[in-house]
């Protein structure tokens, strides 16, 4: 049996984790203070509580409303660095050994920052979190779909002018209904002619048309969520009977899948936990990996993720392991960095969890 004991021990790689989706409750609470914000709750315990209430509602546009309380105090750069920092912290605790974080910069400008010193105070905050902590990361910048395309072609710019300093990709999020990825070709197509990495959020809140352009259109190299992609199957359990062109392709090209379990269910993705397509997809070799999404408003931790996976999908110590490698072969960050942390960090933690415990796996 794995414990929750024992997966709070193990070796941990986040690859989809919104900076503005995890900040404190306590952090939110000071600042606003600082800043004059009024807030709809005046204790960390209860503004918690409207968080994560606000965000089960099983509807994404719902589940987005609580952003706004965190990015009205992310608009200065203090703010920032505190909240990037503190990130860094919470996962280390979490026993993240690498990081891929993300944030939109076109929504902290509020306060009159540009974009360079959003991406900057970003930065600072990261790296002063990966001397203090041992850990390593990326930042991966996001665009908005709600958004005129030439704000995405700048971001991507963005992107790319910071990739000497650990941003590693860049993303595009928000509400899929109405806003197709396509529409944003143009900085996809700048990313994709200067050798750079893409995931997008596709098969969330839209079919699998989202994820057929995120692929095949925007050239992603990894997908955000993709629940839908069941839609694209014929299945019977845990065994798909049939599968069309996209499901195949995804599979064999080995395309990662950023699966969020718990926000999956809140923004009404999938029906429930018994019902979410992670284990179909695990048990038939396509590349998934498991991630928190918005920590403060889906009330979760990779190791509550995992401890999930382990309740209702009966995964062992070994499938998490599996996971966990999955993760860190999909990061953005080089080729021998990856090799370094799979080969002298993971792979030696696990090992030495096993013999620690010695399940039955």
């Amino acid at each position: 049996m794995v414990t929750e004991a024992m997966i709070e021990k193990i070796p941990k790689v986040e690859l989809h984790d919104h900076l503005d989706g995890g900040v404190r409750p306590e952090t939110i609470l000071e600042l606003a203070k600082e800043y004059s914000i009024d807030l709809p709750a005046g204790e960390p315990d209860q503004l918690a509580a409207w968080f994560h209430r606000g965000a089960d509602r099983k509807n994404l546009v719902l589940y987005l409303e609580g952003f706004s309380v965190t990015l009205s105090v992310m608009q200065t750069q203090e703010g920032l660095e505190r909240i990037a920092y503190e990130a860094m912290e919470d996962r280390r605790r979490d026993n993240v050994m690498y990081l891929e974080i993300r944030f939109a910069p076109i929504l902290h400008l509020h306060k009159g920052l540009n974009l360079e010193q959003v991406v900057e105070s970003v930065l600072r905050g990261l790296e002063r979190g990966r001397k203090d902590f041992g850990m390593d990361y990326g930042l991966i910048l996001c665009a908005m779909r709600n958004q005129e395309a030439g704000v995405s072609l700048e971001i991507a710019e963005l992107a790319v002018a910071f990739r000497d300093r650990n941003v590693v990709g860049f993303d595009i999020a928000g509400d899929e209904f109405g806003h197709p990825p396509k529409r944003h070709i143009d900085a996809f197509q700048y990313i994709r002619n200067r050798n750079f990495n893409i995931t997008i959020h596709a098969g969330e809140a839209f079919g699998i048309e989202s994820i057929w352009q995120a692929l095949q259109i925007c050239g992603a190299h990894r997908i955000g969520h993709a629940t839908r992609l069941v839609e694209d199957m014929v299945v019977q359990g845990t065994r798909i009977e049939k599968m069309s062109s996209l499901s195949h392709f995804i599979r064999d090209k080995r395309i990662p899948m950023e699966m969020c379990l718990s926000s999956n269910i809140q923004t009404g993705a999938a029906k429930s936990l018994e019902e979410h397509p992670f284990q179909l997809y695990f048990r038939n070799h396509f590349r998934v990996l498991l991630c928190t999404d918005n920590r403060l408003m889906s009330n979760t931790t990779l190791t509550k993720e995992m401890s999930l996976a382990v309740q209702y999908f009966g995964l062992t110590l070994r499938d998490l392991e599996k996971l966990t490698i999955n993760s860190m072969k999909s990061a953005f960050v080089h080729y021998d960095e990856r090799i370094r942390i799979i080969y002298d960090v993971l792979k030696p933690r696990f090992a030495r969890l096993r013999e620690e415990t010695n399940p039955m796996d």
